[in-house]
């Protein structure tokens, strides 16, 4: 488990993209007041881009690369520029308006995601959990991170409530769960034993495909963090401190090859309501 703040976190985004700059000016043979003057900039700016002093802007990147011939890089160093301020959500900021807020907070990004693809490792999506299992969930996750927990009961609704894009609209979903996480007994056995009879119950749903990953599949890679993938737009991954938004079209593309890699070894259908039942009748 990291220790890293989302802070220094984000401060490590930056130097990493300056670092990125950096390596592209000495690729094509350019001092830094040499970069400068075909830019036409001030001569200690690339300097300060470089050292993290001043950020770049999208403009600034693209001129960067023209100048070091590297257009082509472009595209995804300003993804990386974009995805550095917003790289980390802090839970400091929405847990001042409690539970609720950090639940109502993702409902704009729910609505106009068309494809979700969701890979868990250890624990039910919230999309498909039910209430006993919200609130085994949030009330773990209001102590650990020190959110006021007198809105549990808002704050159960609204995850709830968010569910609806299950069934309206023009929503996709893949989810895969590895088997272990559904032998976690968040809440205990009773509780975890009605979140399986749902999921057995959303196996049903038309656009909805949910595939468990078995704990014997033989596999060439072992399971990574619980991520989300919204459209090709972003990739979010939540960390004990806050989440991680991915954003650069070359990482997320990375996730996307994870996901169909998993994809591959799970099982569906019948095989998965077998797997669920199986784990669910060990408790019954």
């Amino acid at each position: 488990m990291s220790t890293t703040s989302p802070s220094s976190s984000a401060q490590q985004a930056r130097k990493a993209l300056a670092d990125r700059l950096r390596e592209l000016r000495l690729d094509a043979g350019l001092t830094g007041r040499g970069l400068a003057a075909a830019a036409g900039w001030d001569r200690t700016k690339v300097s300060k881009i470089e050292h993290v002093a001043r950020p770049p802007s999208s403009e600034d990147i693209r001129t960067w690369c023209r100048v070091c011939g590297a257009e082509d890089q472009a595209a995804d160093l300003i993804a990386a520029l974009r995805a550095v301020e917003g790289a980390f959500s802090e839970w400091k900021r929405l847990q001042r308006s409690g539970l609720r807020r950090l639940q109502e907070s993702r409902g704009k990004l729910y609505e106009r995601t068309r494809v979700f693809r969701v890979y868990e490792p250890g624990i039910v999506p919230g999309l498909l959990q039910t209430p006993e299992y919200v609130r085994a969930v949030l009330t773990k996750v209001g102590s650990f991170r020190s959110s006021p927990t007198g809105d549990l009961d808002a704050a159960v609704a609204a995850r709830i409530a968010r569910q609806h894009v299950l069934r309206d609209g023009d929503h996709r979903f893949a989810f895969l769960v590895e088997e272990s996480a559904l032998w976690v007994r968040l809440g205990g056995s009773e509780v975890l034993a009605e979140q399986l009879a749902h999921l057995l119950e959303l196996i049903g749903l038309p656009r909805v495909s949910l595939g468990v990953i078995p704990s014997d599949a033989d596999r060439e890679l072992w399971p990574v963090e619980g991520f989300w993938m919204f459209d090709q737009e972003r990739v979010s991954v939540e960390t004990v401190s806050g989440w991680l938004t991915i954003t650069q079209p070359g990482e997320i593309s990375q996730y996307a090859a994870v996901f169909e890699e998993f994809a591959e070894l799970a099982a569906y259908g019948a095989k998965a309501r077998r797997v669920i039942s199986n784990i669910r009748n060990t408790l019954v």
